[in-house]
């Protein structure tokens, strides 16, 4: 079917507010998935009644495509956004997505959409696979009906001042996610439950929230938008996976990375007191978040209990070095020794 094209854009929008021509969709029913096509982008229809309207199940990912100089479309680690996408889709009882679906549907809508992918530095076309049920139901159960379905949009930087350190507040009385709940994975539910926290910390002046557990408001977790790491003593500590923290891709990837490369790198429970003890003794050297909408955010400062505590004004070596090195490997301008990279 001929539809009009749509003009691309020639500067940087705001996040995920563009979107390109077509989009991929597929449908689950009587326990198999039917009915793959790419198809123009456009609304769907649905019943009042449709189920994730009601209970929120649905789950999603965030990739980005990227082009090298020779214009290859490259895609970093798609195997584990796969991987986490059917690991969320089981928490909350949903069907699992094939690699082949999957895939095929990914590299189809690319190839169609590849003049979509900018090339300019700081910028890359994210994709954003998501799964819905659909079922016209009011019944709490797990459904039997579900639309699996891939939209691109090009971006630039997560946040507005781009690579500027950004300022977050330590959340001190809303809870992300609890010991035993859907932390660990990208189920929709959790990014509406932080809504209000992060709402209150934009009024104040702050870029994010910083969250503590649920249990004893004692230790970080992650951020809103980024799992958390700071560098004390020139060691990279990330808190601890434990079920309530998504276990991001680019920190994984990071891990992975300064390990090889023999920086010392700590996965532990750590306490926001321990990093303001930190803080007060010149230790704490950097602070930055990973995620695949900022890649790497360094982080200026935080608030805390009415204090505000500054780590830098400028992004830190170590945040720099990590910043650099990933995003070239995902363009190309840098071999990738990892075997992260999948070119289409």
């Amino acid at each position: 079917k001929t539809i009009k094209l749509k003009p691309k854009p020639s500067g940087a929008a705001a996040f995920g507010t563009v979107f390109t021509d077509h989009m991929f969709v597929a449908e689950y029913s009587d326990g198999k998935w039917i009915n793959a096509r790419i198809r123009p982008y456009q609304p769907f229809v649905v019943d009042p009644a449709t189920s994730v309207l009601h209970y929120g199940q649905a789950v999603f990912e965030g990739m980005k495509a990227y082009k090298n100089a020779e214009g290859e479309i490259r895609l970093f680690r798609p195997d584990k956004n796969l991987a986490r996408l059917n690991i969320s889709a089981d928490r909350i009882c949903m069907p699992q997505i094939p690699g082949e679906l999957f895939y095929e549907g990914l590299n189809g809508l690319l190839r169609l959409e590849r003049d979509w992918i900018p090339v300019e530095p700081g910028t890359a076309l994210y994709i954003r696979p998501v799964m819905i049920a659909v079922d016209p139901c009011l019944a709490v159960h797990a459904c039997k009906n579900y639309i699996f379905y891939i939209i691109l949009s090009p971006v630039g930087s997560y946040y507005s001042g781009g690579l500027s350190p950004v300022k977050l507040l330590v959340e001190e009385k809303y809870s992300r996610s609890a010991p035993g709940g859907t932390g660990g994975c990208k189920f929709a539910g959790n990014y509406a439950a932080s809504l209000k926290a992060s709402a209150s910390a934009e009024k104040q002046g702050y870029d994010q929230v910083m969250w503590l557990d649920s249990v004893r408001h004692e230790f970080v977790e992650e951020v809103g938008s980024m799992n958390i790491c700071f560098v004390i003593n020139g060691e990279v500590i990330t808190p601890a996976l434990t079920g309530s923290i998504l276990p991001g891709i680019t920190r994984m990837s990071v891990i992975e990375m300064l390990t090889a490369e023999g920086y010392k790198v700590a996965e532990r429970a750590i306490s926001i007191a321990e990093v303001i003890e930190a803080h007060a003794s010149g230790a704490l050297t950097e602070c930055f978040g990973t995620g695949t909408a900022a890649v790497v955010s360094p982080v200026g400062s935080f608030g805390y209990k009415g204090a505000e505590y500054v780590v830098g004004k400028e992004m830190g070596e170590i945040t720099a070095h990590i910043y650099d090195t990933l995003t070239r490997i995902q363009t190309g301008e840098l071999p990738d020794p990892y075997g992260w990279v999948r070119v289409i």
